[in-house]
């Protein structure tokens, strides 16, 4: 089977899981939850701190269903080859999902995918993504990813949250309840950070 057809079932399987109603994210206007979590960066691994990545701007918090799945991997190329124009808008970005971080190590250091660009974080618990009002979607059998190998994690519901450098959330970006495809949480996010920029929102 080849790792086109491989992708079309893993992005097939997690569709039809992420239709499950587990949409209750924070609203706009809520003060984003701190956190700090285990994250991968170029392959190597460090904490990250919300509230020290609010020091210096906006921070685009991502929650994505796996690594090396059709939409996530969409999604990670996208912020990755837009990454300079989030930093010129001062803005950060940090993925969130249940990938153990060893898996995570590899899918941010590959070029294809986060290439070296931006953190992803490991929330094997749900313990974040909860505060931020998703719920995790239990693993589910049968599910493999773009490189054959079985996805063994649960899921989070494709979820982008915009947060000034106050810690208010402004905008909250969903699949589920917006029907956006995985890059238009990219084109979006930007939009929006550009635009606290622009009104000295940050």
């Amino acid at each position: 089977m080849n790792k086109r057809l491989i992708g079309s079932i893993a992005a097939g399987a997690l569709t039809a899981l992420l239709a499950v109603p587990v949409f209750a994210a924070l609203n706009p206007g809520a003060k984003a939850p701190d956190f700090t979590a285990t994250a991968s960066l170029a392959g190597k691994d460090f904490t990250f701190s919300l509230k020290q990545a609010l020091a210096k701007g906006p921070v685009v918090v991502y929650f994505f269903p796996a690594a090396y799945t059709g939409g996530c991997d969409l999604e990670a190329h996208t912020f990755a080859t837009d990454k300079a124009k989030f930093v010129k808008a001062g803005a950060t970005i940090i993925g969130v999902s249940a990938d153990s971080v060893a898996r995570l190590n590899q899918f941010s250091s590959d070029p294809k995918y986060c290439a070296g660009k931006f953190p992803v974080a490991s929330d094997p618990d749900g313990k974040v993504a909860a505060q931020y009002g998703l719920k995790m979607i239990p693993p589910q059998k049968g599910v493999i990813d773009v490189r054959g190998q079985p996805v063994t994690h649960g899921f989070f519901p494709r979820t982008t949250f915009v947060i000034d450098r106050e810690g208010k959330i402004v905008k909250v970006l969903s699949s589920k309840a917006d029907h956006l495809t995985p890059d238009q949480h990219v084109k979006d996010s930007l939009a929006i950070v550009e635009h606290l920029q622009a009104n000295k929102g940050l």
